[in-house]
């Protein structure tokens, strides 16, 4: 590796962000994060501190300069990670626009499909990268952020990424180079359509998985998207311990099957939830149009329908305005009668 600290900056430091920043802080990387005014003030009284489902430990009080909220941070950056939420990605574009030198590798770590695409129309000198997060990171306490479910990083496979590599690794969050990311970031989403459910839920993770009818309603909402998949011609990729195919069978078998055959799924912190969750009890706007919203647009182009994930953002969005917690029951019928 080399001796001198890779300079990264991570725009949109929320959860994700700032649980990236730390890991990385912890390897060495030169960090600086460009995030909210709020969370900026929090972190100059708290400390920033990391945490993961298997026991790793981090933190450290930031130096002013490590948290900041303008974009202008961004000149000279040898990698710039953007964890906006997706409604702010055109937003996050124009306003690292100014500063980012031609060249310099710009990784979207965001839900949803067309992100990057995005990023790079405002962008046009920057290298764009598609890229993903499989796990959930939460923010446990202030300052204190805590991922709780398995998966390492994934981005598009380009040499200016090469250097960033190893930093990634020490920071023991891996970031693997892909071909073929499109693939990749449709079996994330199809993980993602997890998210909605659980914020309906309002229970942790694996309270919810622990319940076979919010499980169907999993079932029902990939099953849906892997036909419209196979229509368009888009394959999936292995991102968990099986084929995204046999992922729905699993979620809609009986619980004493499913705790036999899913004990690696179910390594999951006991208070891990969604991000859309923690959106909803923040009394923020959702992903949803960007996760099961994508299935609507892929359906729409298809000229197919897709009834599940169209009821889903529909209730996603209705709690939006008026919060309630679906029982596994109730969402199961209620995403049965849509069909």
């Amino acid at each position: 590796m080399t001796t001198d600290p890779l300079r990264i900056v991570i725009f949109g430091a929320g959860s994700v962000g700032c649980y990236l920043g730390g890991r990385l802080l912890s390897a060495g990387a030169d960090v600086v994060m460009v995030g909210r005014p709020r969370l900026q003030a929090v972190l100059q009284h708290t400390p920033l501190v990391v945490t993961d489902y298997l026991g790793f430990r981090a933190g450290c009080q930031l130096a002013e300069h490590r948290y900041v909220t303008s974009a202008d941070v961004a000149a000279g950056a040898d990698l710039i990670l953007v964890t906006v939420k997706s409604a702010a990605t055109r937003e996050a574009g124009e306003q690292l626009a100014p500063w980012v030198a031609k060249g310099t590798p710009v990784v979207s770590l965001q839900n949803g499909i067309s992100n990057a695409a995005q990023l790079q129309s405002a962008m046009p000198g920057a290298t764009v990268l598609a890229g993903m997060v499989p796990f959930n990171v939460l923010q446990q306490q202030p300052g204190h952020f805590h991922q709780g479910t398995e998966g390492h990083l994934m981005a598009q496979r380009h040499p200016a990424l090469e250097a960033a590599l190893p930093w990634f690794e020490k920071a023991g969050i891996p970031l693997e180079p892909r071909d073929d990311i499109e693939s990749v970031m449709w079996s994330k989403l199809l993980l993602n359509l997890n998210n909605p459910i659980n914020a309906l839920s309002c229970v942790p993770l694996l309270e919810e998985l622990s319940q076979r009818d919010y499980r169907r309603c999993l079932a029902m909402a990939q099953r849906e998207t892997l036909r419209l998949l196979k229509t368009a011609g888009i394959p999936t990729v292995k991102l968990t311990g099986l084929p995204m195919a046999l992922i729905p069978p699993l979620m809609a078998s009986p619980d004493w099957l499913f705790s036999r055959l899913a004990r690696k799924m179910l390594t999951i912190d006991p208070v891990a939830r969604s991000s859309m969750w923690e959106d909803l009890q923040a009394g923020r706007p959702t992903e949803i149009d960007w996760i099961n919203g994508e299935v609507m647009k892929l359906a729409e182009k298809l000229g197919q329908q897709a009834p599940v994930n169209r009821k889903l953002v529909e209730l996603v969005h209705h709690c939006e305005q008026e919060p309630r917690s679906w029982s596994a029951r109730e969402l199961f019928d209620t995403l049965r009668q849509a069909v």
